[in-house]
């Protein structure tokens, strides 16, 4: 089916799963990981001032778009935020990140 993409993601306690991901309905990685019962918590719903969707892109990264300013601006704020890390709530999946292998590591708090 050419509408779903399969990524990796690897939680907080170092498991990893494989998650199904329909790319024909816009939802952002982080409504995805909810939706996968990941423990996100998305305080401000995806409007990039939280900063508690924060993950580590372990493979895929030159597949996303650049990040914007204000998603920039609060990864800048984050003391464990490197050149590898995003906000989920700014990214959103098509086909091109089939293989997309991320790290959770947003704040629980």
């Amino acid at each position: 089916m050419e509408d779903i993409i399969t990524i990796k993601v690897e939680d907080r306690d170092g498991s990893i799963q494989e998650v199904e991901v329909p790319t024909d309905i816009n939802l952002s990685l982080m409504e995805i990981l909810k939706a996968s019962e990941y423990d996100i918590l998305a305080t401000c719903g995806g409007m990039a001032l939280c900063a508690t969707c924060h993950v580590e892109v372990l493979a895929g990264m030159e597949e996303l778009h650049e990040a914007e300013d204000q998603e920039l601006d609060m990864l800048d704020t984050l003391p464990d935020a490197d050149a590898n890390s995003r906000l989920a709530c700014q990214l959103r999946l098509g086909p091109q990140n089939e293989g997309l292998f991320v790290k959770i590591k947003g704040s629980l708090q």
